[in-house]
C-alpha cells in the first residue's frame, strides 16, 4: 500500500517542484536587469564589435587600450563629471578622497636630473630617519637615480609602498655621502593650507579639498581659533574643487542653527535625500565670510550655497565653477572604476547650480578661460551666465541658479599682474626654484626670525637677490627685465612667501601671501564695520 502511495504521490511532487522552481526563476529574472532565467541574452553590438576586433582584425591590437577609450567615449556623452578611472590610476584618485597615502614624508624637484629633498614633513617617517631640507638623492633601494632622466611619477613609485616596508636611501649632504633607511607610514593629504589668527579676534581657514580626513582637520582648527579669543572667522575656499559631499554637509553644520536644511540630493534613479543640521554648533554666531573663486566647486559650493542662502555669510570673490551634479565610485572586475553621476544636489531654497554642459566636454571646461580672456573676471563677472530663475533669500537678497555662485560683493582677478613672460615664470616654477637655493644659502639667517610675523615685518627681498632671480631666469632662458612694476611686485610677493614656506611650511605661504591679498583686504574691511 505504502509503496502504491509513493508512486502516485511522487509524479505530482515532481510537478509541483517544476512549478516553484519556475516561480522563483521568474522572480529572479525581475532583480536581475536583462538575465531571464530561462532566456538567453542578447549580446550587445559593442560586445560584438570587441568580439570582431578580437578575432577579426588584420594586425595584434591591445584590447585594453580600445576598451577603456571606448568606456571614456561612452561616458563623455553623459556629462562632464562621470568618468573612468583606469586601473594604474584608481591607487591615487582613492588616495585623495581618503586624504593619505603611504610613504616617507617628503617633498622633491628635481632640478638637473637629481632629486632634491624641498621640504620634510614634521614628525614624518623621513623627518624621524633625519633627511634635511637640501638632501639629494644618489640611489634608491640601491638603484642608481642621480644623473638618469627619471620622472616625478617614477620617483613617486620608489618611494610609496605598503606601511612598515622600507626604503634605503643613499643621498648627498654638503658633500657627503649619508646612507638612511626609512620606514613607510601614512602620508596626509591635509585639508587644511592654514590656519592662523590675523588679529586678536579674526581667525582665518584655508581648505583645499574635502577628502575623509576634511572635517576632523576642520574642527582642530576651528576650536584652536575659538581658545585664542576668534569672534569672526574668514574661510578661504578659493582653489578648492571639492569633494566629499558629507564633509562639506558637516562642516555647514558648525555654522549653522537649528535643523536647518544644508542641501538635498535627488535623481532619477535616487530618491529624495534631504541633509539637515544635526548638533550645535562650533561657530553658529560669529561673523563670517566666505572667500570663493572660479575654481571653487562641488563641496565647495554646498558649503557656499548653504550659508548664503541663510544668510549666514558673506561671500567674496568671483562666481563659483558650478557643478551640483553628485557622482557615486563604482569598482570594475578589472580593479578600474567609473564614476557616475546618480544625483543632483540643490541648495537649501532649491537652485542648482550646475553649469550646462549640451555643448560637449571642451566648451565646458574652456569656460573659465574665456571669463579670463574676456575680462569678465577682471571686469564684471556678471549673472548673465545664470540660465535659471531668481531665488530670493530670508533677508531678500537675489542668489540664482544654472551657473555657479555669484558672491556678494565681487573682487576682479588683477589682469595686469600677469603676461606672456610671468606665465613662462609660473610654467617653469622658477620661483621655487629660486626660492629653494635661497633658503639653502640663508638657513641660519631665516632661521633666526623666529616667527612668521618677525618675518613679513623685517624680511625684504633686496635688489641684489632680484638681480639673483633675473641671472637664474636667463639660464632658462626667460627674460624677466622688462616686467612692470606690478609685475615685479607681484613676483617678489610670491618669491617671499616661497621662502617662508621652507621655514614654516604652507601656513608660513599663506600668512605672508595674505599681506598683500586684495580679497582678504576687503574681507577685513567688511569685517571691521561690524556688519
Amino acid at each position: 500500500m505504502n509503496n502504491k502511495k509513493i508512486k502516485v504521490w511522487l509524479p505530482i511532487l515532481f510537478a509541483l517542484t517544476m512549478v516553484i522552481g519556475m516561480y522563483m526563476g521568474f522572480k529572479m529574472r525581475d532583480n536581475m536587469p536583462g538575465k531571464g532565467f530561462f532566456s538567453i541574452e542578447t549580446r550587445r553590438p559593442i560586445q560584438e564589435i570587441i568580439d570582431l576586433i578580437q578575432n577579426k582584425y588584420v594586425d595584434e591590437v591591445k584590447l585594453k587600450e580600445i576598451t577603456d577609450t571606448a568606456i571614456q567615449a561612452l561616458l563623455s556623452k553623459l556629462d562632464p563629471h562621470s568618468v573612468f578611472i583606469p586601473a594604474q590610476e584608481l591607487q591615487q584618485a582613492n588616495e585623495d578622497i581618503a586624504g593619505q597615502f603611504f610613504g616617507i614624508g617628503v617633498e622633491f624637484n628635481i632640478l638637473e636630473d637629481t632629486l632634491h629633498v624641498i621640504n620634510v614633513m614634521k614628525d614624518g617617517p623621513s623627518f624621524k630617519a633625519g633627511l634635511l631640507t637640501g638632501d639629494k638623492f644618489i640611489k634608491v633601494d640601491g638603484k642608481l637615480i642621480a644623473g638618469k632622466k627619471i620622472d616625478s611619477d617614477a620617483f613617486r613609485k620608489m618611494l610609496r609602498g605598503n606601511r612598515g616596508t622600507k626604503v634605503d636611501i643613499s643621498l648627498l649632504r654638503n658633500h657627503s655621502v649619508k646612507q638612511i633607511s626609512i620606514s613607510r607610514d601614512a602620508i596626509p593629504l591635509t585639508s587644511i593650507d592654514a590656519s592662523y589668527m590675523m588679529t586678536d579676534d579674526i581667525g582665518f581657514i584655508r581648505l583645499n579639498k574635502f577628502s575623509t580626513q576634511t572635517y576632523r582637520e576642520f574642527m582642530q582648527s576651528l576650536e584652536a581659533l575659538n581658545k585664542k579669543g576668534m569672534k569672526k572667522l574668514i574661510l578661504d575656499l578659493r582653489g578648492n574643487g571639492g569633494g566629499i559631499l558629507d564633509e562639506a554637509v558637516e562642516i555647514a553644520d558648525e555654522f549653522l542653527e537649528g535643523d536647518k536644511l544644508i542641501t538635498y540630493t535627488e535623481g532619477t534613479h535616487v530618491a529624495k535625500k534631504e541633509f539637515r543640521c544635526r548638533r550645535v554648533g562650533q561657530f553658529e554666531k560669529g561673523e563670517l565670510i566666505i572667500l570663493a573663486d572660479e575654481s571653487s566647486a562641488s563641496a565647495s559650493e554646498v558649503l557656499i550655497g548653504a550659508l548664503q542662502d541663510w544668510d549666514r555669510a558673506i561671500v567674496v570673490g568671483r562666481r563659483t565653477f558650478g557643478k551640483g551634479l553628485v557622482q557615486e565610485q563604482f569598482e570594475l572586475s578589472d580593479k578600474s572604476a567609473i564614476r557616475l553621476t546618480v544625483a543632483r544636489y540643490y541648495t537649501p531654497i532649491g537652485r542648482s547650480i550646475q553649469r550646462p554642459y549640451n555643448n560637449g566636454d571642451k566648451a565646458y571646461y574652456a569656460e573659465i578661460g574665456e571669463r579670463f580672456t574676456n575680462s569678465n573676471l577682471a571686469n564684471s563677472d556678471s549673472t548673465k551666465k545664470h540660465t535659471g530663475k531668481t531665488f530670493k533669500t530670508k533677508a531678500g537678497k537675489a542668489v540664482y541658479e544654472h551657473g555657479g555662485i555669484s558672491p556678494d560683493y565681487f573682487m576682479p582677478i588683477d589682469s595686469a599682474k600677469y603676461n606672456q613672460r610671468t606665465r613662462e615664470i609660473f610654467e617653469k616654477g622658477l620661483i621655487g626654484i629660486y626660492a629653494y637655493k635661497f633658503y639653502l644659502g640663508n638657513k641660519v639667517d631665516l632661521n633666526n626670525y623666529g616667527s612668521v610675523d618677525n618675518f613679513i615685518k623685517s624680511f625684504s627681498l633686496g635688489e641684489m637677490a632680484w638681480q639673483e632671480f633675473v641671472n637664474e631666469a636667463a639660464k632658462d632662458s626667460v627674460s624677466v627685465s622688462n616686467l612692470t612694476e606690478k609685475q615685479k611686485l607681484a613676483i617678489i610677493i610670491l618669491i617671499k612667501a616661497s621662502i617662508a614656506r621652507h621655514v614654516w611650511h604652507n601656513e608660513g605661504y599663506f600668512e605672508v601671501m595674505n599681506t598683500k591679498d586684495e580679497s582678504i583686504e576687503l574681507t577685513l574691511k567688511l569685517l571691521s564695520k561690524n556688519k
